[in-house]
């Protein structure tokens, strides 16, 4: 089988369906994991682990631990992007996501530090880095599963069903603790109940498990093999080859990742612990933003589909420069309702951006370093990006005591992915057999 015939040929709708389930199934576990300990960091982690600080500063620490997770996910993208390549797709998806799993079933049973000391808090950060190496080889072989066993008219919006995935990851996060939140006692919530949703993880790790047992490789990998042997260090052929398109999937990247976990996770935070509003009210408006971000994506990558991947990703990365400043007055009217719709807007105009990101990043590269290529863009970014944004928004409030430093903190990181919409070129409709060809 030749690199065209892979990727021109369409997928019979029976197996497209079951690949589609398959990435985004994986995807809502590991995110699910990996968002539940940014809501639990913000919430209880602090108060739980960090107990001897004040708490503002036991905040500021759990989400130290919380960007730790983001410095072990380079890493596992570069190691699992490097056998992704050389032996496949399949098999290191359910190996990240075993390593995943458990890490986060382990967070669920660690003791706190009033039981166990300095003890918990050194756990809960190897847990976290056990989390964000699992997560650093998900994201990548997840992607390439649908865009490869797809057709390049579909790709946007294939991709754009297992990047929801990860908003319905973050809404089932945010499900849970909102549930418990709101039928337990404080204290009862602080002492067993934050356990309960990581301990719910071995669920969908045996659903993701089951699903992704029966999945082929892709045609598009199999056929490159066969042509070719795989690149001895594909990471540093990505690197040798590819430079650029690194440089400028991490730009796309670089808005989108910041974006999220500062109306997000820290959104809660801010709602919480310095407009001192109830969890209730936190999780609810994050809750519907996580909805309406994974019922928008495949739409927003369908769409890319038809106009381009550059003015949908603009798009969203152009709103977001805006609605930054909008943002975070809305979330200090107090109002509930106002609290949902800035949540609502903001995820859902990020959607723009996450929706086509899949097809967009895989299309930079070629087949023989895709998975290196991609895991490359997504998780370095995220040392930079996501990782301390949390972090570095508590402490521009605590220093500015005003959120319009955030807004800017926001709206220039999204700028950063505008510029690097305008500076990519555009790949919709290509196939697999040209950006091979292009070498």
């Amino acid at each position: 089988m030749s690199a065209v015939t892979a990727d021109a040929a369409p997928t019979k709708p029976r197996l497209g369906g079951k690949v589609i389930f398959a990435s985004a199934i994986g995807t809502t576990v590991e995110w699910y994991d990996f968002l539940l300990y940014g809501s639990a960091a913000a919430l209880v982690f602090g108060k739980v682990f960090f107990t001897s600080s004040t708490p503002l500063t036991g905040t500021m620490l759990a989400f130290a631990t919380y960007g730790v997770g983001f410095l072990a996910r380079p890493f596992g993208g570069v190691i699992f992007g490097h056998y992704g390549d050389r032996v496949g797709r399949k098999t290191i998806l359910t190996i990240s996501m075993l390593i995943m799993g458990v890490a986060t079933f382990l967070i669920g049973v660690l003791p706190t530090y009033s039981q166990a000391g300095i003890a918990a808090p050194i756990m809960l950060v190897i847990l976290r880095l056990a989390q964000g190496f699992g997560l650093g080889g998900q994201w990548g072989g997840a992607i390439l599963m649908s865009a490869e066993f797809g057709d390049a008219k579909r790709r946007g919006l294939w991709t754009g069903f297992t990047q929801a995935g990860g908003g319905f990851g973050n809404f089932l996060a945010t499900l849970v603790l909102a549930i418990l939140a709101a039928t337990l006692k404080p204290e009862d919530f602080l002492a067993w109940g934050w356990r309960i949703p990581f301990l719910l993880s071995v669920v969908l790790i045996v659903i993701g498990l089951w699903v992704r047992a029966s999945l082929e490789e892709t045609p598009v990998f199999e056929a490159a093999l066969e042509a070719a042997q795989a690149h001895s260090a594909p990471v540093l052929e990505t690197l040798k080859r590819r430079p650029w398109q690194v440089v400028l999937g991490g730009g796309l990247k670089f808005g989108e990742n910041i974006s999220f976990y500062l109306m997000t996770a820290f959104g809660i935070t801010y709602i919480t612990e310095m407009l001192h509003l109830s969890r209730s009210v936190a999780l609810n408006g994050v809750l519907v933003g996580a909805a309406l971000g994974a019922l928008t994506m495949p739409l927003w990558g369908w769409l890319s589909d038809r106009i381009g991947r550059r003015p949908v990703y603009g798009f969203g990365a152009a709103g977001l420069i805006v609605w930054a400043f909008a943002f975070y007055p809305l979330l200090e009217t107090r109002s509930p309702a106002l609290i949902i719709l800035a949540m609502a807007v903001g995820v859902t105009v990020h959607s723009a951006m996450n929706g086509p990101q899949g097809a967009f990043i895989a299309e930079l590269f070629p087949t023989r370093i895709r998975y290196s290529g991609a895991s490359l863009c997504y998780q370095v970014t995220s040392i930079v990006g996501g990782s301390w944004a949390p972090l570095i928004s508590l402490a521009l409030f605590k220093h500015y005591h005003s959120s319009l430093p955030i807004s800017i903190y926001l709206a220039g990181s999204c700028a950063v992915s505008f510029v690097a919409v305008l500076l990519a070129k555009e790949t919709k409709g290509l196939t697999f057999a040209q950006i091979d060809a292009e070498g």
